[in-house]
């Protein structure tokens, strides 16, 4: 698995871009940045890519450890130089040192794309989803046509806190998994392990019932 490094060593992973590159800054860049602010001009904004786009893949790639991510990380740093431009303030600081900030966030950004997606992943790894989803939605069908009965409801108001969340997000307010796996903040993988835990005890209390 990939490691996910740390905002010390991409503060770091930047300064080294800072100090090699230090000698060779172009006079013209505070310049550039000024005329994609103010005229939108595309050919300054060339001279950027073509002065900071190497400069970001060596750090891509050092920090995010492929070069696809790095190419990713350029164009999405790069896009905000273009969309941003008119918050750089040359007396505040080089042209260098706020797009090297603008990459660095743009690197914490990619970072915890990645960490929530190994996150949904190792999620999916826990639990046999497929094999339950497909239960799961067996289940839904014989439960759908009773979840608004009286005895039903007050089966469901018995289930652990976080199952009776998630049943009747999914049957009452009619949501998706998607939807409410960002709703709670968790992977899908979880909240389609606590609708199959769930399900299972709601089918074993009317079994109960039943036999009482």
């Amino acid at each position: 698995m990939q490691t996910l490094v740390s905002a010390g060593a991409l503060n770091r992973g930047s300064a080294d871009i800072k100090t090699q590159s230090e000698t060779q800054v172009p006079a013209e860049l505070s310049s550039w940045l000024v005329r994609v602010a103010d005229a939108r001009d595309k050919q300054a904004f060339t001279h950027l890519f073509q002065f900071f786009a190497p400069k970001i893949k060596r750090f891509g790639v050092k920090q995010l450890g492929n070069e696809a991510q790095a190419h990713e990380l350029v164009q999405e740093t790069m896009s905000n130089v273009w969309r941003k431009a008119h918050l750089y303030d040359g007396d505040k600081g080089a042209a260098t040192t706020w797009v090297y900030t603008v990459m660095r966030n743009a690197a914490f950004d990619m970072l915890r794309r990645l960490k929530a997606k190994a996150e949904m992943n190792l999620g999916d790894d826990i639990w046999p989803l497929e094999q339950a989803q497909a239960q799961s939605e067996e289940d839904s069908l014989h439960f759908a046509d009773h979840l608004m009965e009286k005895q039903m409801l007050a089966y469901v108001d018995s289930l652990p806190e976080a199952q009776r969340a998630v049943v009747k997000g999914v049957y009452y307010q009619e949501l998706s998994q998607e939807q409410l796996a960002q709703q709670f903040g968790v992977p899908i993988g979880t909240i389609k392990s606590r609708l199959r835990l769930a399900l299972a005890k709601l089918k074993q209390q009317m079994g109960d019932q039943q036999h009482d």
